[in-house]
């Protein structure tokens, strides 16, 4: 039982030493400038910046390019001279579940992120 005790204590010293230590900061601030130095010297890839956009903006701009197709397409298929409205009804509804979907993968992705 003395054993254990004189760990603990040994590593309650070490941990009141590091604590006391001046150059954490110093160093967590070199090592951020570090990492951040290291990200710009990378190239800008167009799609690396559309993969750090959120879902939320990415879904409803993929159902904004079907929406227009269909908008296209659809007066094709149809002769009727609704077709146009009901392809611009079926887009905005195609945006609104998009919106839905990319807000409910950022919420997936963000309770992944804080389960790590």
């Amino acid at each position: 039982m003395p054993d254990q005790e004189q760990e603990r204590l040994k590593r309650l010293r070490e941990r009141q030493i590091a604590d006391r230590d001046p150059l954490v900061k110093q160093r967590t601030l070199q090592r951020n400038y570090s990492t951040k130095a290291r990200r710009m010297r990378k190239p800008f890839k167009l799609s690396g910046a559309w993969r750090d956009l959120p879902h939320v903006i990415r879904t409803p701009f993929y159902a904004l390019l079907l929406g227009i197709a269909l908008v296209f397409i659809l007066p094709k298929l149809w002769n009727s001279p609704y077709a146009f409205w009901v392809g611009v009804l079926g887009t905005v509804i195609f945006i609104l579940f998009g919106i839905v979907l990319g807000n409910s993968l950022d919420l997936r992705d963000s309770i992944k992120d804080q389960l790590k």
